[in-house]
């Protein structure tokens, strides 16, 4: 059974991420809040291995969107834990391929109309029901933008059926490519800077590198690239919250392509 207690973080901003189950229930009968229409944990089904399959499902009004893992330049990052779950020994997210917006001149990314994001759930035992309990922050916006705090609950058992809902999200997560990427890191005044020579077939229309880093959550400036030949060349700043240079290790740098040829993402630069 699936329950879904949402929180209307932009009214009642007192409430932090990780309220207790009694704060969430007292507000049940809220509404959920403006431009989000739906929102869900699909149940999926247990794999072979015995690795389960589900996915959190957000359903926008027509015209909203909501932000991927690394959201852009003014975009409101996502943040999805799963403290309280019990025989939920790891919880791994596929984020399909996002979208770029360009809005008066600020890029942002991620999807249109809602999102299916697929969670890949290993039990610590397999022949018990995994009980999960998903905190998620996350940006929906049209002319206006609202963090949304959502509190969900499931109790996953049983070896279910696939959902062909889950599955199209997880054909769209972008392709894990081993590239020859030449990395540079050097200081700027409120962080890092970041030049990536990616060896890569040129596409035939525009190109989008995303850069991240793996391990922890920072803003990432909209990258500049273009093209020498059958490298792709892309420059974004790092920024820390401190807004001052730090320790980057270039294989903890992601950078993701989005282009005509489909999503590709790269693991950490090579050199």
């Amino acid at each position: 059974m699936t329950r879904l207690l949402p929180v209307l973080g932009l009214f009642l901003g007192t409430l932090p991420l990780a309220a207790s189950a009694q704060q969430l229930a007292a507000l049940t009968d809220q509404p959920l809040p403006p431009g989000l229409e739906r929102a869900e944990i699909l149940e999926g089904w247990q794999r072979d291995d015995g690795t389960r399959m589900a996915g959190l499902l957000i359903a926008l009004a027509p015209g909203w969107k909501t932000y991927w893992r690394a959201p852009g330049d003014a975009g409101i990052p996502p943040q999805i834990a799963f403290a309280g779950s019990e025989n939920l020994g790891k919880a791994k997210l596929h984020w399909p391929a996002p979208e770029v917006f360009d809005t008066a001149g600020i890029r942002t990314v991620g999807y249109h109309g809602g999102l299916i994001l697929p969670i890949e759930i290993t039990p610590e035992d397999t022949a018990k029901t995994v009980d999960l309990r998903i905190e998620a922050t996350i940006g929906i916006c049209d002319k206006i933008c609202i963090p949304a705090n959502l509190h969900f609950e499931a109790d996953l058992t049983g070896k279910g059926a696939p959902d062909p809902r889950i599955e199209t999200a997880l054909a769209a997560e972008p392709k894990r490519i081993v590239a020859p990427t030449e990395c540079t890191v050097q200081p700027v005044r409120d962080g890092m800077n970041v030049t990536a020579r990616i060896t890569l077939p040129p596409a035939i229309g525009p190109e989008q590198p995303l850069f991240e880093l793996a391990s922890t959550p920072v803003w990432v400036s909209e990258a500049q690239s273009h093209r020498e030949g059958d490298q792709l060349v892309a420059t974004a700043d790092f920024v820390p919250p401190e807004a001052e240079p730090f320790d980057v290790d270039p294989k903890d740098i992601r950078i993701t392509v989005l282009s005509d040829r489909g999503a590709v993402q790269i693991d950490g630069c090579t050199r």
